[in-house]
């Protein structure tokens, strides 16, 4: 039986090596540099056969380039890794692969163009004398998707057709289709609701008892206790510690350790400038969508946004909650119903009228959909608002610097320069960008999807205060998260949508994780 055949064929209770004193992967001492910018200092890292290992550290702390290093697409200047009890240097990434390391980064590296099937053995057909042949290609991707539990994937379906949930499967699956014998996941839950974290839980357990090693590195630091086994944290570069046990160690400790501080978890509340909870109730509202609809995805949704007010929808993946934010912002054309801004109706399908009336949208996949990562910060920022810094069709490009980096600093992004590409930013440092340029176009309404994914636990309290102070200064916010937790913290009001529909609405402090859980599963109040 090859490694695939026992990576997901054997029962959760099969022995696991992960006890064992011999390291499958032995880091030591690695150092990257990149011209003045030191990414590793001197990193260490055991892993074991067998055992989930979990890799925390805030946005910069080095865990992407530690991965890549590892995958070989950067070499390291200094340090040595030993791989199964020898000293290797990879010298390409599908080195890496062959020797049995994978990868799952978290901006997928799939063709939209292709199919499931020619994703998942892209680099390695399955073909005779230089013919692929196509049906054992489908079938052995249709084993695969079995074996993950998504059978219901076809091996002929577009990737680009797919959800990013369905999406992260297919990435998982192109991993297992080589003969894996350390994979590494980089935040793996960010896409997925409860369902399909479940399901992610149980495909890597399966894997561990067929004795393949997990790096597992997520900011969800609740996850780390249910599926982790050991933790290593990285800050600024450097191993702050490592082989902790993951049930024992306290949340408070993992803080401070990535952190340097102690950050309490907790949402901002309204401050004594902030709207009050009357004015908010008695306000009109600002946002008034009634009977929206679009075939085969949502039907009658109706919900207001008073000025001063955050609305979260919660709902699982697949629900209809961010194609409802993007019917909304114009981006989808609604089959039915209206949206109305200020007491004005939207045009259907109309992103510029949906701009032109102050709406803006912090898309859940910023990096694809929100922001032009090779631009610079300036330019990200003014982009949707180039007629102010423009006369007689020339820009004013110092103007442009200037106004955004007053938003670079009132919203502490970091670092301060406006000039270097967006691309070289944190997770919450882009949120940030993308935040600064709604609020230069003084936007009414702001729709926010899954506004933290990706950040770390330091930048999110600064994102769920600046969302809150926006809100205390009167623009509507709608907000959608797959983290109950954020939903029923950042919200003043939840509606709980289920298969395309909103089941129901109460105020944030009249429900809890357990009972949001229910309805999103149940679709109807208890």
């Amino acid at each position: 039986m090859t490694t695939l055949d026992k990576q997901l064929g054997e029962p959760e209770g099969a022995p696991s090596s992960a006890g064992s004193d011999d390291a499958l992967l032995h880091m030591r001492g690695i150092v990257k540099q990149f011209a003045a910018v030191r990414a590793l200092d001197g990193v260490d890292l055991d892993v074991r056969a067998g055992e989930v290992h979990c890799l925390l550290g805030q946005n910069g702390a080095g865990k992407s380039t530690m991965i890549k290093v590892l995958s070989a697409s950067y070499q390291p200047d200094e340090g040595t890794v030993r791989w199964d009890g020898e000293e290797v240097r990879f010298s390409t990434p599908q080195a890496a692969i062959k020797a049995g390391i994978s990868t799952i980064y978290q901006e997928l590296d799939l063709v939209p163009g292709l199919t499931v099937a020619e994703n998942i053995y892209l680099g390695h057909e399955v073909s005779t004398a230089g013919f692929s042949r196509r049906g054992d290609t489908n079938q052995r991707t249709r084993d695969l998707l079995a074996r993950l539990g998504h059978s219901e994937i076809p091996p002929g379906r577009l990737v680009g057709d797919l959800s990013p949930a369905g999406q992260q499967v297919v990435s998982m699956a192109r991993a297992l289709s080589h003969d894996t014998r350390l994979l590494i996941l980089d935040e793996p839950s960010a896409v997925l609701d409860h369902g399909e974290v479940e399901n992610l839980f149980r495909v890597v357990r399966s894997l561990t008892a067929a004795g393949v090693a997990v790096i597992y590195i997520t900011h969800r630091l609740d996850e780390i206790r249910e599926i982790g086994d050991r933790i290593t944290v990285l800050k600024d570069g450097s191993t702050v510690a490592t082989g902790l046990p993951a049930r024992e160690t306290p949340t408070s400790e993992l803080i401070r350790l990535m952190t340097g501080r102690s950050i309490k978890y907790v949402f901002p509340e309204r401050t004594e400038q902030s709207v009050s909870a009357e004015d908010v109730a008695a306000a009109e509202p600002v946002l008034k969508v009634e009977d929206l609809s679009l075939a085969g995805v949502f039907s009658d949704v109706d919900l207001q946004v008073r000025p001063g007010e955050i609305v979260g929808l919660a709902g699982l993946v697949g629900s209809g909650r961010t194609e409802i934010l993007e019917t909304i912002y114009g981006a989808r054309r609604a089959s039915s119903g209206s949206v109305h801004v200020d007491g004005k109706p939207l045009r259907r399908g109309s992103t510029h009228a949906a701009v032109k009336a102050g709406v803006g949208l912090a898309p859940e996949e910023r990096k694809s959909q929100g922001l032009l990562l090779d631009q610079s910060v300036y330019t990200n920022i003014t982009v949707s608002s180039m007629g102010r810094f423009s006369k007689l069709g020339f820009l004013d490009r110092g103007a442009e610097k200037r106004r955004a980096h007053e938003y670079v600093e009132s919203l502490d992004v970091r670092p301060k320069g406006v000039e270097h590409a967006v691309r070289a930013l944190s997770g919450g440092n882009q949120q940030k960008i993308v935040l600064a340029r709604w609020l230069l176009r003084d936007c009414r309404v702001l729709l926010l999807d899954e506004p933290t994914r990706g950040v770390d636990v330091g930048a999110r309290s600064e994102i769920y205060k600046l969302v809150r102070s926006l809100a205390d200064s009167g623009i509507a916010v709608l907000v959608v998260s797959s983290e109950v937790e954020e939903v029923l913290g950042l919200a003043d009001r939840v509606l709980v949508v289920r298969e395309g529909r909103v089941v129901h609405e109460a105020v944030a402090t009249e429900l809890d994780e357990s009972r949001v859980l229910d309805l999103v599963m149940e679709g109807t109040p208890k």
